[in-house]
């Protein structure tokens, strides 16, 4: 356990590390092109698969089978946060003009974006269920939630506000 604690703290010090990368855009930020997000993105995918093989348990056989899943798992994860990620630069394109029609359409489309990460995790669940325990698999889901939530709480300590 901690082993998981280490790492968790080093995907956090990262994350914090880079943190001007999401941050809406003013006068004094530093320009950040989309290749360096992507490069950021990589690093935290990889940090996180290294914390699931440190703390998650797998036999050999398990391990074959779980790690192609696994991946998957992220490829469409991966998608949803592009999506995440257009919301955030659209949301620091607009923070000093934005509208009530553009607040109410970016609230709404992060809700969505919410909501299809429960329904990809619903989905995933009956499937990594089939290579793992039960156990095993709520490990696993319980280790890749934290994960996200650690993100969204470095996400929502440096997006500011919206502005009345």
């Amino acid at each position: 356990m901690k082993k998981s604690v280490i790492v968790i703290l080093i995907l956090a010090g990262f994350i914090l590390a880079n943190k001007r990368v999401l941050s809406a855009q003013d006068s004094t930020s530093p320009t950040v092109s989309d290749q360096d997000v992507q490069l950021l993105r990589k690093d935290v995918r990889s940090q996180k698969k290294q914390l699931i093989a440190a703390n998650l348990p797998l036999t050999d056989a398990e391990a074959v089978k779980f790690w192609p899943l696994y991946d998957q798992y992220t490829a469409e994860t991966t998608k949803i946060n592009d999506t995440r990620f257009a919301l955030i630069k659209e949301y620091a394109a607009n923070y000093s003009s934005l509208t009530d029609a553009q607040a109410e359409s970016l609230i709404t489309r992060s809700i969505g974006v919410d909501e299809s990460f429960v329904q990809l995790r619903l989905k995933y669940v009956p499937i990594f269920q089939k290579v793992l325990s039960g156990k095993k698999t709520a490990m696993f889901f319980q280790m890749d939630k934290r994960v996200a939530l650690l993100i969204d709480l470095q996400l929502a300590s440096i997006i500011p506000i919206v502005q009345p």
